[in-house]
């Protein structure tokens, strides 16, 4: 089959297109046709391990030291079940899912083996493979950290990072919970973002969101660049600060804020389980979901797809197209 490896860490010019052997299921797996993957900021990011040194150190640790141990990359897809182990039972042969592949990776290349107990589930009847691709990943993130915050209609909700995977879905999930939502990104994506149901936007090129005098119940800084003082001084004394992508200072300060006052820091990472993808497809299939796509590349161009996704200038989800 056609796969994207990558044998060792660095730019882009590592992910190699070839041929490599078709896996076969065993008894508890699926053998997925893949459709579509996705590029996202985390692939890059361990494509290039660009990561802070304590965290990089871990990476090695569990993806492998000169190079990941999984030669394919990519966490998401969506594909048809070409073939089922002996012992599989909530899937059958012709079924459309859509996946996070989790610590497996894998996604770039033809076929995918999953556990039927991994996060797979049927993929939404009203997305095409493409979109629902870009679900997983993104889904759970927002999801996880959403509902920490415990959001009651009515609340202010700030997305900081908004115009990406994770802030698309965090966007609509927290609208469809009735809330007030303000989404900060870059100029170029708040048009975007008005038309997924922001109901304001900040050019934060423009605009400090934590300068201003305006409070939230809610604040998912999603990429980590917020100022972590001026965030806390602009929640509400309930409010909740969510960290997507915390440094370890921030770890600890969340900790001290959150037994010294009322404010709650949140930094847990989410986990990929297929009750929450149900959930994703639940949303999905409501209409109160739907995916942004960005760019779609061949398969065999998933190097240039990742030179795209490190300019930051990526508006939802980027595509790979594998069939």
């Amino acid at each position: 089959m056609k796969a994207i490896v990558c044998k060792q860490y660095g730019t882009p010019d590592v992910l190699q297109f070839t041929e490599v052997e078709k896996p076969t299921p065993k008894s508890k797996e699926v053998l997925i046709k893949v459709h579509a993957a996705t590029v996202t900021a985390g692939d890059t990011e361990l494509r290039s391990l660009s990561f802070p040194f304590w965290l990089r150190f871990l990476i090695r640790l569990g993806f492998g030291f000169r190079g990941p141990r999984k030669k394919i990359l990519g966490q998401e897809l969506a594909g048809e079940i070409e073939s089922v182990g002996k012992d599989v039972t909530r899937f059958k042969v012709g079924d459309q899912v859509f996946a996070s592949t989790g610590f497996g990776l894998g996604a770039y290349a033809e076929y995918k083996c999953l556990s039927e107990d991994a996060a797979v589930a049927n993929k939404p009847v009203n997305m095409t493979y493409e979109e629902a691709a870009v679900v997983p990943i993104g889904g759970f993130t927002a999801l996880h950290f959403l509902r920490k915050a415990n959001i009651q209609p009515g609340q202010e909700v700030l997305i900081n990072g908004a115009g990406g995977s994770i802030g698309t879905v965090a966007i609509q999930l927290a609208k469809s919970w009735q809330a007030e939502v303000t989404a900060v990104d870059s100029a170029s994506k708040l048009d975007m973002l008005r038309s997924i149901g922001a109901d304001h936007v900040i050019d934060y090129t423009q605009e400090d969101f934590t300068n201003n005098s305006k409070r939230y119940d809610v604040i998912f800084d999603i990429i980590g660049k917020s100022s972590y003082s001026g965030s806390i001084r602009s929640l509400n004394k309930n409010g909740y600060y969510l960290l997507g992508n915390p440094k370890l200072s921030q770890m600890f300060r969340g900790w001290w804020t959150s037994i010294r006052t009322r404010k709650k820091v949140v930094s847990a990472a989410a986990m990929d389980k297929s009750e929450d993808l149900i959930l994703l497809k639940e949303f999905i299939e409501a209409g109160k979901i739907k995916s942004v796509i960005d760019r779609r590349y061949p398969l065999e161009q998933t190097a240039e797809a990742h030179r795209y996704v490190e300019t930051g200038q990526k508006a939802g989800n980027v595509i790979i197209n594998v069939v």
